[in-house]
């Protein structure tokens, strides 16, 4: 297995530089790949600021490159439960700390948008206002 990184991914959705991610995808072909949940954080970040992506093409990316079969995603439930929220409308980095946090009570922010989304979409999180 070989873990990757945020640039091997992005290479994968942007197909930007044709070298790059023709190497990415042999990667992928030949290799049991293990993607850390910063990575998928990172991924979302420079698709969304420096692509300029939407969210749904983000979502679809993201999904595809988790769901191959011989990808291992860190604490795939936590990020099962992230693309779900993110679906729904919450930031990605949102909805990724809220679910690595499950083992918490509480989740404390300062982000009132965060809180009522939280509200909304993950009910089962009890999001404080710190």
């Amino acid at each position: 297995m070989i873990a990757i990184d945020t640039n091997i991914l992005v290479r994968l959705v942007t197909r930007d530089d044709k070298v790059q991610a023709k190497r990415a995808a042999t990667l992928f072909k030949r290799n049991e790949i293990y993607i850390c949940k910063t990575v998928l954080l990172e991924t979302e970040w420079v698709l969304r600021f420096s692509y300029a992506l939407d969210g749904p093409a983000i979502l679809d990316a993201l999904k595809k490159l988790v769901g191959l079969p011989q990808v291992t995603v860190e604490d795939s439930p936590a990020v099962a439960e992230a693309l779900d929220l993110f679906e729904r409308g919450m930031a990605f980095a949102d909805a990724l700390h809220l679910s690595s946090s499950r083992e918490a009570a509480q989740f404390a922010t300062f982000d009132e948008r965060l809180k009522k989304r939280a509200g909304t979409d993950a009910p089962g999180r009890h999001v404080v206002l710190a």
